[in-house]
């Protein structure tokens, strides 16, 4: 069983963090490619441009429409099936993002989905 988890790339790495992979279309601000400890990027499991403009006009308002939109993009989506195949063999999987706000991001939506894949 694969454990999936959300950590700021801000905070600080530790050994528990298992596989970790930066889940941001955008490098984060800020952060050196070098300083950040990651073991992977993957940058199509994202919400798709459009969507993601869309959220961020308004992230309160449109949140409840955010994720019922990115979660019809998860469905569709190949390069998500691929990434859930791909983090099988690990005990935890650490995603990794720069979103400020923890309560409305899309990992609170991909983790979930990716945890109904690989369990």
């Amino acid at each position: 069983m694969t454990k999936i988890v959300a950590k700021r790339v801000y905070e600080e790495p530790e050994s528990s963090d298992g596989f970790r992979v930066l889940v941001d279309k955008l490098w984060p601000r800020g952060v050196k490619k070098e300083a950040l400890q990651f073991d992977a990027w993957n940058k199509e499991i994202e919400p798709s441009k459009q969507l993601r403009e869309w959220f961020h006009q308004n992230k309160e308002e449109n949140w409840d429409g955010f994720k019922m939109k990115y979660e019809s993009e998860l469905k569709q989506s190949e390069a998500v099936k691929d990434f859930a195949e791909m983090i099988k063999i690990y005990e935890k999987v650490t995603l990794l993002y720069a979103a400020k706000d923890p309560n409305r991001n899309h990992l609170l939506i991909l983790i979930p989905f990716l945890e109904s894949l690989v369990n």
